[in-house]
């Protein structure tokens, strides 16, 4: 069976930093490109950064210069380090995966819906 299974979130103080960590199981994890979204209640989830086999990444604006995706391919894991935290970033935070070795170019790597697989959530804290 897909599992995406994320690790690594907290409570952590105003300009402090987290590292997420998603680790695959159930699928070539090099061949899919994989992304991660966030979501606080009440409010849509949205997209945060994504990576593709190649390591390209793509960023939403809000993140960019704070936020670094990065990935193993050998240890299936995907990782989000995060800087310079604000309250604005609380939010639980989900890994995803879509088929495919290239991110979708420009803004429709963003897309919910282009995903096929997705983990539990972590939860993100900033105070």
């Amino acid at each position: 069976d897909v599992q995406l299974v994320e690790s690594g979130g907290g409570t952590v103080q105003t300009g402090g930093s987290l590292r997420l960590s998603c680790t695959a199981f159930g699928f070539t994890y090099s061949t899919y490109c994989m992304a991660w979204f966030r979501q606080v209640p009440g409010k849509e989830r949205e997209a945060v950064a994504a990576i593709d086999g190649n390591g390209r990444t793509s960023y939403v604006d809000s993140v960019k210069g704070r936020f670094t995706a990065s990935q193993d391919n050998a240890k299936s894991t995907l990782y989000l380090q995060m800087n310079s935290l604000n309250p604005e970033d609380t939010a639980m935070y989900y890994c995803a995966a879509r088929v495919g070795y290239y991110c979708p170019s420009e803004s429709r790597w963003r897309a919910l819906s282009g995903y096929d697989y997705w983990g539990q959530g972590t939860q993100v804290t900033v105070s």
